[in-house]
């Protein structure tokens, strides 16, 4: 659906809104944006406050983060640097959002990825979200550490310093930052009540088949998190990824019996019920 220039600076302050609204943001934190073809983008400026935006002072910036119209006292933010990153490299973004979510940016202060297949919707409609290396702000040092992930994954925590998520649009990339923070809060919740119980893969399976029928856009982090659970024969059911991951560092289905595998997940698990 077509949008005028108009309202698409309209929904970017709606979002800056929703985010400062929702916590993920506190004084100036934050930077989002919209691509409209290679050579033009909308971004938000620097120095304002993402909750109190007004549609003149979004920047209309060229592949390079230079404005392409004057905009009064309003500049862009330094860090589009790593917005351009994720469209170059992946064209089927269309927006980008940068936050620091209080839980989720905990997570990767901690140096702890949201990589546990514990909650069906994150399963589905987020997969995982890594940890990229630490980078000094408004440099080539983010863009560069996003590069392993960007094939990937949809968004990515920020090593001591927040989340980025992407998206076909502007809502989509929001949404992913919305389920980065919800996924950290039960991540989190549940270790202080005793620790996350990981879904099985044959459980896992079934809702990446349901993610493949409900056409969900972006990528999927699956088959590096478990091949087992894109390729058969790789893991046993009553795994969890977690479990086949550890069991097939370094190994493949071809030089390892089943029997054995089994065997050493039996006994991991008893391991566990003894300490």
């Amino acid at each position: 659906m077509f949008k005028s220039d108009y309202e698409i600076k309209k929904e970017l302050c709606e979002i800056g809104r929703r985010i400062y609204n929702d916590g993920f943001v506190a004084a100036n934190d934050g930077n989002f944006s919209v691509k409209i073809d290679d050579n033009t983008y909308y971004v938000t400026p620097t120095g304002v406050s993402k909750g109190f935006m007004t549609p003149d002072m979004i920047c209309k910036v060229d592949g390079k983060g230079n404005l392409k119209e004057p905009n009064g006292p309003w500049r862009p933010s330094s860090e589009f640097k790593m917005h351009l990153r994720v469209y170059r490299e992946r064209p089927d973004v269309k927006a980008v959002v940068h936050a620091h979510p209080p839980i989720a940016t905990s997570f990767a202060i901690a140096g702890i990825p949201l990589d546990k297949m514990i909650m069906p919707e994150a399963i589905i409609f987020l997969g995982a979200v890594p940890i990229a290396e630490y980078g000094t702000p408004s440099t080539e040092e983010i863009p560069d550490s996003l590069m392993p992930y960007l094939q990937d994954y949809d968004a990515v925590l920020l090593a001591n310093h927040g989340a980025l998520s992407f998206g076909c649009d502007l809502n989509t990339a929001f949404f992913r930052m919305e389920s980065t923070e919800f996924y950290a809060k039960l991540y989190f919740y549940a270790r202080l009540l005793g620790g996350e119980q990981e879904l099985s893969c044959a459980n896992v399976k079934r809702l990446i088949e349901l993610r493949k029928s409900f056409g969900v856009p972006g990528k999927h982090p699956m088959e590096k998190l478990c091949p087992g659970c894109y390729a058969d024969g790789k893991c046993t059911d009553d795994m969890t990824p977690t479990q086949a991951n550890e069991l097939y560092a370094g190994r493949t289905v071809d030089d390892t019996n089943i029997g054995d595998i089994v065997a050493e997940v039996t006994k991991k698990v008893l391991e566990q019920y003894k300490k």
